[in-house]
């Protein structure tokens, strides 16, 4: 169920009318080298109409990847979820310079003009995503252990999530990883491409995580359930480059 929360106190201007484009995403992939917090637009917390406000206090914030979550919706749906209620996204997105990533569905992402999309463990083979998006769109990959870390670098995935690190209301019946493999998998892994750990994590054990070796995190639940989004998400990426 979706909760009524506060973005931001200090003002904070949207955009509208026509969007800023001084630094477009040109190359997705150098973003994403680039990014620290993998924000995720998760529609279990945020209401349709919050979509575009949302995604502007998260880049605001710092957030280097937004993805768009949206469990229970089909592709079509998908698809109209963003045309209908934030048709500003994918260019604003790319004006910041920042990829979005659409979780689940390869033809809504080409449908849309994302930069990505993010797919799980049995949601089909790279090969499989490449032949509906193409070689210019960048696609991850959900994993759960270092085995499967290892295999989605072997078969060519521009990055990928690993975790649950702990267990997740976003994540429900799926146990925590923890965190002993995270070291292995920034050496192994994490020197050839983006790993994003996920699951769990907030500011109060991200000190931890980054003890642990993690360099990049997805958080949800603590962005988006902030009583002000822009600051809690500055204080991360404060955290982040601490560590």
């Amino acid at each position: 169920m979706a909760i009524e929360f506060s973005i931001y106190h200090q003002p904070f201007m949207l955009y509208g009318g026509a969007v800023e484009t001084s630094n477009p995403v040109t190359n997705p992939g150098s973003e994403l080298s680039d990014a620290l917090l993998y924000g995720i637009l998760d529609m279990g917390y945020i209401e349709p109409e919050q979509i575009q406000e949302v995604a502007e206090a998260l880049i605001r914030g710092g957030a280097g990847v937004l993805q768009l979550r949206a469990k229970g919706y089909d592709c079509d749906a998908v698809i109209a979820l963003v045309r209908n209620h934030a048709p500003r996204l994918v260019q604003f997105c790319k004006s910041k310079a920042v990829p979005l990533v659409i979780n689940d569905y390869a033809e809504a992402a080409v449908a849309l003009g994302a930069d990505g999309v993010h797919i799980g463990q049995d949601d089909g083979s790279l090969t499989e995503v490449r032949q509906i998006v193409g070689d210019q769109i960048l696609v991850g990959r959900s994993t759960h252990s270092l085995d499967q870390a290892r295999a989605a670098l072997e078969e060519g995935f521009d990055y990928i999530g690993f975790g649950p690190l702990f267990p997740t209301p976003t994540k429900k019946g799926r146990p925590g990883i923890g965190i002993e493999q995270v070291s292995q998998a920034e050496k192994e892994i994490g020197s050839q491409i983006p790993v994003f750990c996920i699951g769990g994590i907030k500011p109060e054990n991200l000190e931890l995580v980054l003890a642990s070796g993690a360099r990049r995190v997805v958080i949800v639940s603590a962005l988006l359930q902030a009583d002000d989004i822009v600051q809690t998400t500055q204080n991360i990426i404060r955290d982040l480059k601490a560590g």
